[in-house]
C-alpha cells in the first residue's frame, strides 16, 4: 500500500488499521476498557494502545479475569507490565464460585470455563459499566472466531448471536447500543499467529517466557505434553523432562506444550513457517464438545 510517498510493509497496515479501530472504541464508548489475558496477543495489544494514544497515557483501564488457575510465571508478567506502564488494573473474579472451589478436576473444564472465565467477565463488566471490551482475538484461531466482526454486538447479557452481528462494509462501524447492551472489539480480526510474532520481534515487545522453549517437566499423552503444575497426574504416569514451550496459555489444567527447540523470537517465527494446525489445539476448552467455544461465546465468554 501506497501513502503518498511512502510504501507500508503489510504490517504497517496492519498496524495502522488496528490502531484506526482502537480510536474510533475510544471515540464512540464512554467506558471502554481492555481484556488483557497476559498473552503474546495482549501484549501486541498494549503496545498498539501506547501508539494509538501516544504521547498520552492508555486511556481506560485492563481487565484481567483470574480463575485462580493461571501460570505464576504468567502472574509475574502481569504485575510487572502493569507497574512498568502504569496501567489501571481490574482483577476479576467470581468469588463465590472459587470460594466453593470450583475447579476443571471436578467439574470437568466446560462446566468450569462457564463459572471461572465466562460468568467472572460478563459479572465484571456489568458491575462496572463497561460499554465496550477490547480483546485481542484473531479470525485465524478458532472458527467461531472466524465469524467475528470487528466490533461485535453483545446483548444486555453479555451473549453473543452471530445472527445478530451488524455489516462492516469499507470499515464502517455500527456502534449504536442501547442501555445495558455493549460491544467487544477485535483489533486483531485480521491478525495470523505469524503476524503477531513479527510484530513482536519488530517492536521488541515483551512476552511471558512460556513462549520460549526449555526443559520442562510433562506429563506425555501422544502428543500433548500436560505441564507438571497442573495437577492433572494420572496414577499411573511419571513426568518426564522435554524441550518444549507453549503457543498459546491459559488456564494451567487446560493448556498443553509443544515439542520445540525454538529460545529465541526468531525461532519460533522460522517455526510458525511450517506449522499447520492452530495454537488452540493445545487448549482443552476448545475441545470438550463439538462447537465448544461457540456455546461458550454465546455464554459471553471473550
Amino acid at each position: 500500500m501506497k501513502v503518498g510517498p511512502y510504501t507500508l510493509s503489510y504490517l504497517d497496515q496492519l498496524e495502522a488499521e488496528s490502531i484506526m479501530m482502537l480510536r474510533e472504541a475510544v471515540a464512540a464508548f464512554s467506558h471502554p476498557v481492555l481484556l488483557y489475558s497476559v498473552g503474546k496477543d495482549s501484549s501486541v495489544l498494549l503496545r498498539l494502545c501506547q501508539k494509538a494514544f501516544y504521547p498520552g497515557e492508555i486511556p481506560f483501564p485492563v481487565v484481567h479475569v483470574d480463575t485462580g488457575f493461571k501460570f505464576q510465571e504468567m502472574y509475574d508478567f502481569r504485575d510487572e507490565m502493569v507497574a512498568r506502564l502504569g496501567l489501571h488494573l481490574v482483577v476479576g473474579k467470581n468469588a463465590e464460585a472459587i470460594a466453593q472451589g470450583t475447579n476443571p478436576y471436578a467439574l470437568g473444564t466446560q462446566k468450569c470455563c462457564a463459572l471461572l472465565k465466562t460468568r467472572a467477565l460478563v459479572q465484571t463488566l456489568s458491575e462496572a459499566g463497561f460499554d465496550c471490551a477490547i480483546g485481542g482475538a484473531r479470525r485465524d484461531e478458532e472458527k467461531s472466531r472466524a465469524k467475528e466482526r470487528v466490533f461485535s454486538f453483545r446483548d444486555k447479557f453479555g451473549q453473543w448471536d452471530p445472527k445478530l452481528q451488524r455489516p462492516e462494509l469499507w470499515d464502517l462501524f455500527n456502534t449504536k447500543i442501547n442501555e445495558g447492551e455493549s460491544i467487544r472489539v477485535f483489533p486483531l480480526s485480521n491478525w495470523t499467529e505469524l503476524n503477531i510474532w513479527q510484530y513482536i520481534a519488530r517492536e521488541k515487545i515483551p512476552i511471558v517466557p512460556l513462549y520460549f522453549a526449555k526443559e520442562r517437566e510433562v506429563f506425555v499423552r501422544g502428543q500433548q505434553l500436560i505441564p507438571l503444575e497442573s495437577g492433572a497426574a494420572n496414577p499411573h504416569e511419571t513426568p518426564e523432562k522435554v524441550m518444549c514451550r507453549f503457543r498459546t496459555l491459559g488456564c494451567s489444567p487446560c493448556t498443553g506444550a509443544i515439542r520445540s527447540t525454538a529460545t529465541t523470537i526468531e525461532a519460533i517465527i522460522e517455526e510458525m513457517m511450517t506449522i499447520r494446525v492452530s495454537e488452540r489445539m493445545t487448549r482443552i476448552i476448545d475441545h470438550d464438545t463439538e462447537g465448544s467455544m461457540e456455546l461458550k461465546k454465546r455464554e459471553g465468554y471473550f
